[in-house]
């Protein structure tokens, strides 16, 4: 069976290196990961069944997405600001479709959430909000950023909170990339 242009991996026909992928985006995203996860028989959507097709990239991606996912200074809610600024600037149906509802458990409103699908800036945001979603934007925009931005980012979350925003968008970004180009669909409610 494929998923978009590649094959649609069912867990009984997983190598071991596959398998150690496939339980790791189960154990990041717990039973009950707040977005389709998986189909009823255990095929996995989004970008997670691409990580199976190419196992050492699937690694390395999965070991990123840990990295900025959960470790990094960005808040929760900051880190799901920037991920729908992705999803909205590369129409990437399936980050859209999984983060806003991510996003609404981090806190954000529906108002907000709808916002930033449409390119604005809430004005509920708190300051460091603002300067991330700038940040991300610019970068989404420009690939840069200009020095007034970057400083700003830089005013809320340090040295280390930027690199954290660059590559928080860069690995979105990527992930927009491959579900596009593999045509991978959403998952049918």
């Amino acid at each position: 069976m494929r998923h978009g242009r590649i094959h649609w991996y069912a867990p009984g026909e997983l190598t071991a290196e596959q398998q150690a992928i496939y339980d790791g985006v189960l154990r990041k995203y717990g039973p009950e990961p707040g977005f389709e996860l998986a189909d009823p028989e255990g095929r996995l959507h989004g970008p997670f069944n691409a990580m199976l097709a190419a196992p050492s990239v699937g690694t390395a991606l999965q070991g990123l997405s840990a990295a900025v996912g959960a470790r990094t200074s960005l808040s929760v809610r900051v880190r799901e600001i920037v991920i729908l600024a992705v999803a909205t600037a590369r129409a990437s149906s399936f980050e859209w479709s999984a983060h806003r509802r991510l996003a609404a458990v981090a806190g954000l409103s529906e108002e907000e959430i709808s916002a930033l699908g449409g390119y604005g800036t809430p004005g509920t945001f708190a300051d460091d909000e603002k300067a991330a979603l700038d940040f991300a934007r610019a970068l989404l925009r420009d690939r840069d950023a200009s020095d007034a931005c970057h400083a700003a980012a830089e005013k809320y979350f340090g040295e280390a909170g930027v690199v954290e925003l660059i590559t928080l968008v860069g690995y979105y970004d990527l992930l927009s990339t491959l579900l596009r180009t593999l045509r991978v669909p959403l998952p049918e409610n």
